[in-house]
């Protein structure tokens, strides 16, 4: 008897000890009012709504975890739900773990994790583009890939050395769920046996940071597959991008810094779209952003931004100019109301809201989006 309560005893004290090294952390941000877009169809009609993807910022829960493993090494694991807020419906194609769900080891070399997670075109714009994934946010009105930047099937290495940022991600199916990852674009499940490349991605970013001031570069790269479509985001049509050997780039320069409590941000976005087959086009884009973000006093702020696009190709150009005020009631809730507007080129059918989609304009006209809304984080 004596025995087993003295096995009871350790076993109590190993549990305990096993449990004060780990954590788990339950976390979300819920967010959403009401919207105006103007010319949000052909006819040139406006429209009045709750918007379903996102606010000032997308809402969202998750669980985030670790334990402590010794020698400086600890697992780790996130896993990450978008939903509407109109309608309670899971975003990112109906996933339950849409935003992420990864697992790995965080070591003194950095972190080396495994599953459906950010490439690094997310971590390279996150500072610079101080609007980020905002209704209007232009980066991503531009190019809504870009605050969808994720791939199923993926190892991830992040380090950072000395104010130096090294990342990298490789992809075996990048998408292969849902509608996709991003509106028009298809899914891409991958890989096929005897065709390593069909559907693979691969991201590298290098950045440095210090005293609030940084830089960074990213490269990314996907490949077709079954499936796949690739869409400008320019009110042409989607096209074929189901060859292996079919390439969707994305390249990027910026930089952040502040002068007092005013921060600025801005960069240059490129993409580069090339098929094998002479039926569908070779389409090239580039991007150009400033971002501003001003702190009037320790609730209130001011930020926006002016985005411009070129596509040379499909002749279309567009430019977005966004301001938003941010009141805070306490450090988890805030009021915000903002508004961008978009001039389109005469061919170009840019859409200012990222709100859910339906409110593309005729080539060539303007759109001017405004919003209301309230933001909670937990």
């Amino acid at each position: 008897m004596k025995l087993r309560i003295a096995a009871a005893l350790m076993l109590s004290g190993i549990g305990t000890a096993a449990y004060a090294q780990s954590s788990v952390t339950l976390y979300g941000i819920v967010d959403t009012g009401i919207e105006y877009v103007s010319h949000a169809n052909a006819a040139g009609d406006s429209v009045v709504r709750m918007p379903g993807i996102t606010g000032s910022m997308p809402s969202r829960w998750g669980l985030r975890g670790t334990e402590a493993l010794g020698g400086d090494i600890a697992a780790i694991f996130t896993l990450e739900s978008g939903f509407n807020m109109r309608n309670g419906t899971l975003n990112q194609g109906g996933r339950l773990f849409g935003r992420q769900a990864w697992v790995g080891l965080n070591t003194p070399y950095g972190a080396l994790t495994f599953g459906r997670q950010y490439t690094m075109t997310f971590w390279a714009l996150s500072d610079a583009d101080l609007l980020g994934p905002d209704i209007y946010g232009g980066t991503a009105s531009f190019d809504q890939y870009l605050p969808s930047s994720r791939s199923d099937n993926t190892i991830v290495y992040k380090g950072s050395y000395a104010g130096f940022t090294l990342g990298a991600t490789w992809s075996f199916g990048r998408d292969a769920a849902g509608t996709g990852n991003s509106p028009g674009q298809g899914t891409c499940a991958g890989p096929t046996a005897g065709s390593g490349p069909t559907c693979r991605e691969w991201s590298a970013m290098l950045r440095y940071d210090r005293n609030g001031y940084g830089v960074a570069a990213a490269y990314d790269q996907q490949h077709g597959g079954p499936g796949a479509m690739a869409n400008m985001f320019d009110g042409t049509a989607s096209f074929a991008f189901t060859n292996p050997s079919d390439t969707d780039v994305r390249m990027q320069l910026n930089g952040y810094g502040h002068i007092g409590d005013l921060r600025l941000g801005g960069g240059w976005l490129g993409r580069r779209v090339d098929t094998v087959s002479s039926a569908t086009p070779n389409v090239h884009s580039d991007q150009y952003y400033l971002t501003a973000s001003y702190l009037v006093t320790p609730a209130f702020i001011v930020d926006g931004g002016v985005y411009h696009i070129v596509n040379s190709r499909n002749d279309t150009r567009g430019t977005i100019a966004a301001l938003r005020t941010t009141y805070l009631l306490s450090k988890r809730t805030s009021l915000y109301a903002q508004g961008a507007y978009l001039w389109n080129s005469d061919k170009a059918a840019y859409t200012v809201s990222q709100g859910g989609g339906g409110t593309t304009p005729a080539p060539g006209a303007g759109q001017l989006g405004l919003m209301a809304g309230l933001r909670h984080s937990f």
